[in-house]
């Protein structure tokens, strides 16, 4: 049985592309680096992601954290985590990563990566926080 889509011949009233969100700001391109780890995808995080855990604290900075270390980690953790997960045809995977917050302080932080179409609709990871969409 072949329903007819009802919105086929609907014109698009505004589409937001994934190459506009990483000019905007709204996700931060990661694919470079994320190809140094192993991902054969494009790779991003949302601004949330970068400003608030890629980004290090002033305080950490001084003991060498940066921001490409800090992605590095983030990166590692969900490449090992999608190595390990069982395919169950879902788009979404959630992961832990752990930040220097303070010379003293770690911080558990979970994360979701959610895999969907890029722009030219091939297969494109954005990281987010678990409330994000």
């Amino acid at each position: 049985m072949n329903e007819k889509n009802p919105f086929e011949d609907m014109p698009v009233i505004f589409s937001y592309t994934r190459a506009q969100a990483i000019e905007d700001g709204v996700l931060v391109d990661l694919t470079e680096w994320a190809k140094e780890t192993g991902f054969k995808i494009p790779v991003a995080c949302t601004a949330t992601v970068w400003h608030q855990h890629i980004v290090p604290p002033n305080v950490t900075k001084e003991l060498g954290q940066s921001e490409r270390g800090r992605a590095h980690d983030m990166l590692w953790m969900l490449y090992n985590t999608i190595r390990r997960s069982e395919p169950a045809g879902e788009n979404q995977l959630l992961f832990t990563v752990i930040f220097l917050q303070t010379p003293n302080k770690h911080e558990t932080v979970q994360l979701k990566a959610i895999c969907g179409p890029s722009d030219k609709g091939e297969a494109a990871l954005t990281v987010m926080l678990p409330n994000e969409d």
